[in-house]
């Protein structure tokens, strides 16, 4: 693992790009360290490597195998130094901001625009003595469960997260995907109790991606919805398999399912339409995706690993490499039932995944 971590700081220090990963439930961290500052992107899907695209599919930038090293060590487990401090400080006007595009989202559903909208916010946090590396280390080690990533570029930039929601994953023509949504802070209850707008939403979700995989796939199975834990949240999720058909693509079924209603919204075109318009902030990879693309380097075949960029954030550094700011981005699914207030607690609640280590 210390060769691994030597060699990626190595690479920040000459600003070369590089991302490090660790999947779910995964003993094994993945480097690629990519050889020049090049900027790649995937055009059809493709290409070798790992793809890290944007919110609104404009960025599908590629760190690709053939010009990268790729370095996969065994993670060892240790104790970190996570952060206690709650951040309990109230930002009064991004409260206010926040609640008033929810009622200005309730509205839009019940004018019958859309029947649901995720809407997001950005939050800067200013951190002293910050490395990138470390505090990748501490999201392995804190969120086991999920996807975590560090993505660095000098010319795009840098991101962490520790993302629970799969995208895709396919292997030749067998594929899998998921259907989570519903949000609820952990308190040590041994049942879950969800109510009608977390099943609702969350069925939204599921209901959209079945009808749309159902024009590309064949076979497509569906499982009972369950409660799933990702850091200090639940999750309502529901896994969804099947075949691909023969004359399918990746870069298809990419475009069926991105961006899904779990980051977006039903229909998806409106709900986009609506934040774009009203968020009043770019998104940028915030809710794109990342992850394998047609990699063969960990299995004899070839396949695709990708996932949504959620519980993330951007780290902004000044000409010196020294940290400026940590900016934070925290979504909530809107419902017809949604309550403002509710909706700004559980943006505040997703904050402190990424917040526990800064």
């Amino acid at each position: 693992m210390e060769a691994i971590i030597a060699k990626a700081k190595k690479q920040f220090q000459e600003k070369l790009p590089f991302v490090l990963y660790c999947k779910p439930d995964s003993a094994e961290v993945i480097g690629f360290f990519q050889q020049n500052d090049t900027v790649f992107s995937a055009v059809d899907f493709t290409e070798k490597g790992f793809v890290f695209a944007s919110f609104d599919g404009a960025k599908t930038h590629l760190i690709p195998e053939n010009e990268s090293e790729m370095v996969r060590v065994t993670l060892k487990k240790k104790e970190n130094a996570i952060s206690k401090n709650e951040f309990t400080i109230v930002d009064a006007l991004a409260k206010n901001n926040f609640e008033a595009l929810v009622s200005k989202g309730i509205q839009s559903i019940k004018n019958n625009e859309c029947n649901k909208v995720v809407l997001s916010r950005k939050e800067t946090v200013e951190v002293a003595d910050f490395d990138l590396v470390s505090t990748f280390e501490k999201l392995v080690q804190l969120y086991p469960s999920t996807f975590v990533y560090c993505f660095y570029h000098p010319k795009i930039g840098t991101w962490l997260g520790a993302t629970p929601e799969q995208l895709l994953k396919a292997t030749e023509a067998v594929f899998e995907t998921i259907s989570l949504a519903g949000t609820q802070k952990d308190l040590g209850l041994s049942e879950i109790t969800w109510h009608k707008k977390e099943k609702e939403e969350q069925q939204f979700v599921t209901d959209y991606i079945v009808s749309k995989l159902e024009s590309v796939a064949s076979g497509v199975l569906v499982t009972e919805p369950y409660s799933v834990k990702a850091g200090s949240i639940w999750h309502i999720k529901t896994d969804i398999f099947g075949h691909l058909n023969s004359d399918s693509s990746l870069q298809k079924v990419i475009e069926l399912l991105h961006p899904t209603p779990a980051v977006c919204g039903l229909p998806k075109e409106s709900a986009k339409t609506f934040i774009l318009e009203n968020e009043q902030y770019d998104r940028s990879f915030y809710t794109g995706f990342l992850g394998e693309l047609n990699s063969s380097f960990t299995t004899n075949t070839v396949s695709s690993d990708l996932f949504v960029n959620l519980r993330c954030m951007q780290i902004d550094f000044d000409s010196n490499l020294a940290l400026t700011s940590a900016y934070l981005y925290m979504g909530c699914g809107i419902t017809k039932d949604s309550v403002p207030e509710k909706e700004w607690e559980e943006s505040v609640h997703k904050s402190m995944t990424m917040k526990k280590v800064l």
